[in-house]
């Protein structure tokens, strides 16, 4: 007979026992892109901080945007994955957009305020009906698109609870960083758009894989059926 022991010993597995989950440092890495993905995908915002502290508006929009490319193109020439040097690449475009229209170098950061306020507005609003997005997401993720976990009423409640942090933790960033918006405070406002925003995620996300794996873990496992 298995004990809790014997299976906590084990490796993760996907639902159907055919292959192992990745590690916990595996899953973090290709979400976060690993290192490197970091330090790319936060270079733009750190030229444009520093450029626009040391000269004017518009040669930091050129700056950020011109390094956003370089990094795309570089991953690219490379054959690397791109979709985060694209990400960041459209997200510092769009803010690029918005600041050099108005003139006004704290619209650098609105896209990505008013993309925070979405993203945290839709995790609750999916958390109160029951359809908690950190579940579909780990479907798609990790579990290869299978949903066995909408029949556990344990992992039910333990992605609703884990989508209702993740919800309040993006709104209170968001909202430090739209606080600062409305107060002016534009380098502040820079400092805190990259200070509040890889630890947050990549600290949620450990919380969530070591959740799920627990919970797993400690979960029954399902009946045979019946012949």
């Amino acid at each position: 007979m298995t004990t809790g022991q014997d299976r906590a010993a084990q490796p993760d597995t996907d639902p159907q026992g055919e292959e192992p989950l990745p590690t916990i440092a595996e899953q973090m890495a290709d979400q976060l892109g690993g290192w490197r993905g970091l330090v790319e995908s936060s270079i733009p915002v750190v030229v444009f901080v520093v450029a626009n502290i040391i000269g004017e508006l518009r040669p930091a929009v050129i700056a950020s945007i011109v390094v956003a490319v370089l990094i795309a193109g570089l991953r690219l020439a490379q054959r690397r994955p791109i979709r985060h040097a694209v990400n960041g690449l459209f997200g510092v475009g769009v803010g690029a957009a918005i600041a050099w229209r108005t003139g006004d170098e704290r619209d650098f950061y609105l896209p990505g305020i008013l993309y925070g306020i979405g993203y945290g507005v839709a995790l609750l609003i999916s958390a109160v009906i029951r359809q908690p997005l950190v579940g579909w997401i780990w479907s798609v993720l990790v579990a290869k698109g299978r949903s066995e976990w909408r029949s556990d009423p344990k992992l039910v409640r333990t992605f609703t609870q884990l989508t209702v942090l993740w919800g309040v933790v993006w709104l209170a960033k968001v909202g430090v960083q739209a606080g600062l918006y409305l107060a002016h405070q534009d380098t502040a406002l820079g400092v805190a758009r990259l200070a509040l925003g890889y630890p947050p995620y990549a600290l949620l996300l450990l919380i969530t894989v070591w959740t799920v794996r627990r919970v797993t873990r400690e979960s029954p496992p399902a009946p045979l059926p019946s012949a």
